[in-house]
Protein backbone atom coordinates (compact mmCIF):
# COMPACT_ATOMS: atom_id res chain seq x y z
CA UNK A 1 0.00 0.00 0.00
CA UNK A 2 2.64 2.48 0.86
CA UNK A 3 4.41 1.47 -2.85
CA UNK A 4 0.63 2.41 -4.23
CA UNK A 5 0.83 5.46 -2.50
CA UNK A 6 3.91 6.53 -3.28
CA UNK A 7 3.72 5.84 -7.07
CA UNK A 8 0.92 7.35 -7.66
CA UNK A 9 2.10 10.59 -5.23
CA UNK A 10 4.59 10.54 -8.04
CA UNK A 11 2.47 10.64 -10.77
CA UNK A 12 0.84 13.45 -9.76
CA UNK A 13 3.59 15.48 -8.70
CA UNK A 14 5.68 15.09 -11.72
CA UNK A 15 2.45 15.79 -13.45
CA UNK A 16 2.37 19.31 -11.91
CA UNK A 17 5.73 20.25 -11.28
CA UNK A 18 5.49 19.80 -15.57
CA UNK A 19 3.00 21.56 -16.11
CA UNK A 20 4.14 24.54 -13.68
CA UNK A 21 7.35 24.49 -15.85
CA UNK A 22 6.48 24.52 -18.95
CA UNK A 23 5.17 27.96 -20.22
CA UNK A 24 3.04 26.63 -23.48
CA UNK A 25 0.86 24.41 -21.37
CA UNK A 26 -2.90 24.58 -20.83
CA UNK A 27 -5.82 22.48 -20.27
CA UNK A 28 -7.66 23.81 -23.02
CA UNK A 29 -7.19 20.94 -25.79
CA UNK A 30 -8.07 18.90 -23.41
CA UNK A 31 -10.99 20.55 -22.25
CA UNK A 32 -11.95 21.61 -25.91
CA UNK A 33 -12.09 18.16 -27.20
CA UNK A 34 -14.21 16.79 -24.53
CA UNK A 35 -16.79 14.05 -25.23
CA UNK A 36 -20.11 12.37 -24.16
CA UNK A 37 -22.47 14.13 -22.01
CA UNK A 38 -20.57 16.37 -19.82
CA UNK A 39 -18.94 18.28 -22.89
CA UNK A 40 -20.90 21.45 -22.57
CA UNK A 41 -19.13 21.98 -18.86
CA UNK A 42 -15.89 21.11 -20.22
CA UNK A 43 -16.09 23.67 -23.23
CA UNK A 44 -17.83 26.29 -20.84
CA UNK A 45 -14.63 25.74 -18.66
CA UNK A 46 -12.12 27.15 -21.84
CA UNK A 47 -13.88 30.46 -22.03
CA UNK A 48 -11.52 33.28 -22.07
CA UNK A 49 -12.28 34.24 -18.33
CA UNK A 50 -12.42 30.58 -16.44
CA UNK A 51 -9.13 28.62 -18.93
CA UNK A 52 -6.65 30.47 -16.45
CA UNK A 53 -8.71 29.17 -13.36
CA UNK A 54 -8.85 25.90 -14.91
CA UNK A 55 -5.08 26.01 -15.83
CA UNK A 56 -3.78 26.65 -12.63
CA UNK A 57 -6.50 25.01 -10.58
CA UNK A 58 -5.41 21.38 -12.14
CA UNK A 59 -1.89 22.32 -11.76
CA UNK A 60 -2.43 23.05 -7.65
CA UNK A 61 -4.26 20.07 -7.58
CA UNK A 62 -1.87 17.61 -9.28
CA UNK A 63 1.01 19.44 -6.81
CA UNK A 64 -0.98 19.09 -3.80
CA UNK A 65 -2.07 15.45 -4.21
CA UNK A 66 1.56 14.59 -4.91
CA UNK A 67 2.89 16.45 -2.43
CA UNK A 68 1.00 14.73 0.16
CA UNK A 69 1.00 11.35 -0.86
CA UNK A 70 4.90 10.97 -1.48
CA UNK A 71 5.53 13.15 1.50
CA UNK A 72 2.63 10.60 3.72
CA UNK A 73 0.47 14.09 5.39
CA UNK A 74 -2.72 14.97 4.77
CA UNK A 75 -3.22 11.90 2.63
CA UNK A 76 -6.79 11.52 2.81
CA UNK A 77 -7.15 14.72 1.83
CA UNK A 78 -4.85 13.77 -1.41
CA UNK A 79 -6.51 10.91 -1.76
CA UNK A 80 -9.42 12.41 -2.40
CA UNK A 81 -8.52 15.50 -4.01
CA UNK A 82 -6.76 13.21 -6.53
CA UNK A 83 -9.88 10.81 -7.15
CA UNK A 84 -12.13 14.03 -7.63
CA UNK A 85 -9.43 15.28 -10.36
CA UNK A 86 -9.79 12.07 -11.62
CA UNK A 87 -13.09 12.21 -12.21
CA UNK A 88 -13.04 15.18 -13.74
CA UNK A 89 -10.44 13.82 -16.32
CA UNK A 90 -12.49 10.62 -16.78
CA UNK A 91 -15.44 12.28 -17.78
CA UNK A 92 -13.86 14.98 -19.82
CA UNK A 93 -13.34 11.86 -21.91
CA UNK A 94 -15.41 8.87 -21.22
CA UNK A 95 -14.25 4.97 -22.29
CA UNK A 96 -17.74 5.00 -23.39
CA UNK A 97 -17.56 2.37 -25.91
CA UNK A 98 -20.37 5.11 -28.28
CA UNK A 99 -18.17 7.85 -27.55
CA UNK A 100 -15.64 8.66 -30.82
CA UNK A 101 -12.42 8.62 -28.28
CA UNK A 102 -10.20 11.78 -29.59
CA UNK A 103 -7.12 13.00 -27.38
CA UNK A 104 -6.64 9.96 -25.53
CA UNK A 105 -4.07 7.18 -25.21
CA UNK A 106 -6.27 4.79 -26.54
CA UNK A 107 -9.47 2.95 -27.00
CA UNK A 108 -11.01 1.23 -23.94
CA UNK A 109 -14.66 -0.04 -23.18
CA UNK A 110 -15.17 1.78 -19.81
CA UNK A 111 -12.25 1.15 -18.16
CA UNK A 112 -9.56 3.50 -18.58
CA UNK A 113 -6.42 4.47 -16.42
CA UNK A 114 -7.88 7.24 -15.22
CA UNK A 115 -11.22 5.23 -13.71
CA UNK A 116 -8.35 2.73 -11.95
CA UNK A 117 -5.98 5.18 -11.01
CA UNK A 118 -9.01 7.17 -8.90
CA UNK A 119 -9.75 3.45 -7.63
CA UNK A 120 -6.68 3.44 -6.18
CA UNK A 121 -6.92 6.95 -4.78
CA UNK A 122 -10.25 5.69 -2.62
CA UNK A 123 -8.47 2.73 -1.74
CA UNK A 124 -5.70 4.91 -0.44
CA UNK A 125 -8.02 6.77 1.26
CA UNK A 126 -9.55 3.88 2.84
CA UNK A 127 -6.08 2.12 3.97
CA UNK A 128 -4.02 5.15 4.81
CA UNK A 129 -0.80 4.29 5.46
CA UNK A 130 1.38 7.65 6.52
CA UNK A 131 1.55 6.30 10.23
CA UNK A 132 3.97 3.65 9.41
CA UNK A 133 5.89 5.84 6.70
CA UNK A 134 5.42 9.51 5.88
CA UNK A 135 5.85 12.53 8.17
CA UNK A 136 2.35 11.97 9.17
CA UNK A 137 4.41 9.32 11.67
CA UNK A 138 6.28 12.20 13.01
CA UNK A 139 3.34 14.18 13.75
CA UNK A 140 2.00 11.10 15.72
CA UNK A 141 4.98 10.53 17.69
CA UNK A 142 5.01 13.95 19.09
CA UNK A 143 1.43 13.58 19.79
CA UNK A 144 2.39 10.56 22.11
CA UNK A 145 4.92 12.46 23.59
CA UNK A 146 2.41 15.13 24.53
CA UNK A 147 -0.26 12.72 25.74
CA UNK A 148 2.08 10.28 28.16
CA UNK A 149 4.02 13.81 30.16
Amino acid sequence: MVLLRLFIGWHFLYEGIIKLYNPDWTSYGYLASAQGPFRPFFLWMTSDSLIGFADWGNIIALTFVGLTLVLGIFEKWGALVGACLLALYYLAHPSFPWVTQLNVEGSYWFINKNLIELIACLVIYQIPTSQFFGLQRLFNKKEIKTQTN
